[in-house]
């Protein structure tokens, strides 16, 4: 057995394993770098969203729509979706620590530092708890997806449900700022190059994984120096996809292609 991860861009992720396809923060269109479409991506079986930016909440409406597939978020990512016409029963809300099960697949949230803020259509301003994931594709193989979060003490995650590949945030998606309104200029992600590299030692994972870019920078260059700096097993494997990148993780063998 084994499972494929395709990386959609930003933070955004297809994952197929032996018994389901899921999505998480489907941000496909307005920015020209996706692979793929709302309208021509396979239907997913689930679909998670860590928070309400746009650039993770992105398509998740148009997709859920098309294909039924259930959205498993936040309460206030909840409210969003429902403005968007999909029914509360394709909507499964939880917060940290609330393992739930949908579609038969289990989802395990986990503590996430950074913010989900929105406003729904009626001018109401929602804030809500963002969401890191875990999910398990097959035995030996358990993604975690970082959810935007910025640095801290993640060892317990490691510790208690041991992850075996992680999707880390090391950059920010650049081209995006082009157009935006504020007072000065980002200058990194929610986690530098070096962060990310001890979060992936903190979670002892096989697998580290970078993403929230575009296009291959000095921070992704940085990722895949300083993994393994901090990698006291010898053994993490890293990469660097670009949007519509495939790369297969085998449960013994860990990164395969």
């Amino acid at each position: 057995m084994s499972t494929s991860i395709r990386f959609l861009g930003t933070a955004g992720f297809e994952i197929i394993g032996p018994r389901f396809r899921a999505l998480i923060d489907p941000f496909l269109t307005g920015h020209g770098f996706a692979p793929v479409t709302p309208e021509t991506i396979e239907k997913p079986d689930i679909i998670l969203v860590t928070h309400a930016a746009y650039d993770h909440l992105g398509d998740t409406a148009a997709i859920a729509r098309r294909t039924g597939a259930p959205v498993v978020c936040g309460g206030d990512v909840r409210h969003l979706l429902m403005d968007e016409g999909i029914p509360a029963s394709q909507i499964q809300a939880t917060i940290w620590g609330v393992l739930v099960e949908v579609a038969g697949i289990v989802i395990r949230p986990v503590e996430c530092h950074h913010w989900s803020m929105s406003v729904r259509k009626n001018g109401q301003a929602l804030t809500g708890t963002p969401l890191a994931f875990i999910l398990e594709t097959e035995p030996g193989v358990r993604v975690y997806h970082y959810g935007d979060s910025a640095y801290f003490d993640m060892r317990f995650i490691g510790e208690l449900y041991k992850p075996t590949v992680a999707l880390l945030g090391c950059s920010q998606p650049y081209e995006l700022e082009e157009g935006a309104v504020q007072a000065g200029k980002e200058l990194s992600g929610e986690m530098n190059p070096d962060e990310a590299a001890r979060v992936a030692e903190m979670l002892g994972v096989q697998v580290a994984v970078a993403c929230h870019y575009f296009t291959h920078n000095r921070d992704t260059a940085e990722f895949l120096k300083q993994v393994p700096v901090y990698d006291k097993s010898g053994k993490r494997q890293t990469i660097a996809p670009l949007p519509g990148d495939t790369f297969v993780i085998d449960a013994k063998k860990g990164l395969v292609q």
